[in-house]
């Protein structure tokens, strides 16, 4: 209730907060129903729910992998299915997607969560060409580490120590996706430097490769 209360105090207009585990599809259409119930249609949809766990692919348990799966990739699909068929019949809306510039170039023990942000990426940029005939827009969110509790729960703190001076501030980069609502905007790439890096990996994969494997292997 805390995100409620200082929303609706940040806005001074009521807020509203529906608690859902994003791995449970039938918790989130009952929530969905709820949300439409309570507030009516969703103009923007913004799925920011997910974990990381950095892990070499075969050191890391199925079920995490499972789980990491159903909260990054299902989860955001399911909300973006129940929520997007209305924007579509209003002919409006936005869905915007947090994926990673890991879902852009991977890297040593990431192999699992890069899986589900190129998932994250592949899926928005193929709905993205559905929906444009409909006026309902798709941007994806890449940013690299946030100062967020993210690499407490990821067991990262020692990554997130060593790659300091890139790291996002996370209300700079929460101030640039409000800043993309109602605008035809594809994507948010941060830090560019990082997104330059990715773009260079696209285009030689094999020198990429070493540099992933050698001077981006901080995990």
């Amino acid at each position: 209730r805390q995100a409620q209360a200082e929303a609706s105090t940040l806005s001074g207009r009521p807020a509203y907060a529906f608690p859902v585990d994003v791995a449970d599809p039938v918790a989130i259409e009952a929530t969905v129903d709820q949300i439409h119930e309570t507030v009516g249609p969703v103009d923007i949809l913004v799925n920011a729910a997910g974990f990381g766990h950095f892990e070499t692919a075969f050191d890391t348990d199925m079920q995490v992998v499972e789980r990491m799966f159903r909260v990054n990739v299902l989860g955001m699909m399911y909300l973006t299915k129940l929520l997007g068929r209305d924007m579509v019949t209003r002919q409006q809306g936005q869905i915007i997607n947090i994926a990673s510039m890991a879902g852009k170039m991977a890297t040593p023990k990431s192999a699992i969560y890069s899986a589900t942000k190129f998932a994250v990426l592949g899926y928005s940029n193929g709905l993205r060409l559905e929906l444009k005939p409909f006026g309902v827009k798709v941007t994806t969110v890449n940013p690299g580490p946030i100062a967020t509790n993210f690499f407490s729960e990821a067991n990262a703190l020692d990554y997130l120590a060593s790659v300091s001076w890139l790291v996002l501030d996370p209300d700079k980069l929460a101030r640039r996706i409000v800043a993309t609502f109602g605008r035809p905007v594809r994507e948010i790439n941060a830090p560019w430097f990082m997104n330059l890096g990715a773009d260079f990996y696209t285009l030689f994969p094999h020198l990429g490769d070493w540099l992933a494997a050698g001077m981006f292997n901080k995990k």
